[in-house]
């Protein structure tokens, strides 16, 4: 299984690294593939966009606009042609971007399972983003618990030489 990491980057402090640092051992652990988006800088961007396009929206608005869109792309695709799920911590810096908001929504247009992590009480988060959320968790330790219950019980099932 593959797994996408959503959630506030741009405006999360350390970009968000340090949710995905707690949860990622735990997902491998389930023998699960992680793709942290928060650690991918580089995408699909040139070196000279890679060093540059923060800078540009302020001052070259058309060539961050191109470069963002490079991005959004990549992530996207990620998501359409290799996740098999999506683990999304929903938090107040979530609220200031877009792109977790793009991503969930995409997500959940493609079928693809969506499990957030509320981050906040669900009544300041908005009912779009807990529709487009497969299943809604208080905490990491709840979201933990339901992934080793369903993914290990399905890698059970699925061994070589196992019947149901």
């Amino acid at each position: 299984m593959r797994v996408y990491l959503s959630g506030a980057i741009e405006y999360a402090p350390g970009h968000g690294r340090a949710w995905r640092a707690r949860i990622t051992p735990v997902l491998e652990s389930l023998g699960h593939s992680v793709y942290d988006p928060a650690l991918d800088a580089k995408k699909n961007l040139t070196d000279e966009e890679l060093a540059d396009f923060r800078s540009w929206k302020m001052t070259d608005l058309p060539r961050f606009q191109q470069a963002v869109r490079k991005i959004i792309a990549w992530d996207l695709d990620w998501i359409a042609h290799r996740t098999d799920f999506v683990v999304c911590y929903w938090d107040e810096h979530c609220g200031r971007g877009a792109g977790t908001q793009g991503e969930l929504t995409f997500a959940h247009r493609q079928d693809i399972p969506v499990y957030l992590v509320a981050g906040m009480p669900l009544e300041q988060i908005s009912g779009w983003i807990l529709a487009c959320s497969t299943e809604v968790f208080q905490d990491f330790d709840a979201l933990q618990q339901y992934l080793c219950g369903r993914y290990a019980m399905a890698a059970v099932l699925t061994e070589p030489g196992k019947t149901s």
